[in-house]
């Protein structure tokens, strides 16, 4: 029997996808605003973003329920998330 597993809808997202997809949706101040932290804040870019989201598991955790809870406002569609990884 097969197992059924729960639909992840981040499964196959990388997170600099979820960063380019906030920042064009959302802007630096605005997940600034939700997410206090200085890569947001402070000369903000995806890189800076990747490397202290890497290193920083709880950050990493706000930044992925962030894009979870604003996926349908990004206007993804449900077919082509798994395309960009």
């Amino acid at each position: 029997m097969a197992r059924h597993r729960p639909i992840d809808p981040l499964d196959g997202i990388t997170l600099e996808v979820m960063l380019e997809r906030l920042v064009a949706h959302m802007g630096w101040e605005a997940m600034g605003d939700e997410v206090p932290i200085r890569c947001f804040t402070l000369d903000p870019s995806i890189k800076s973003s990747l490397k202290f989201l890497r290193k920083t598991p709880w950050a990493r955790t706000k930044v992925e329920w962030m894009y979870r809870n604003r996926r349908r406002l990004l206007n993804v569609p449900e077919a082509c998330e798994n395309e960009d990884s």
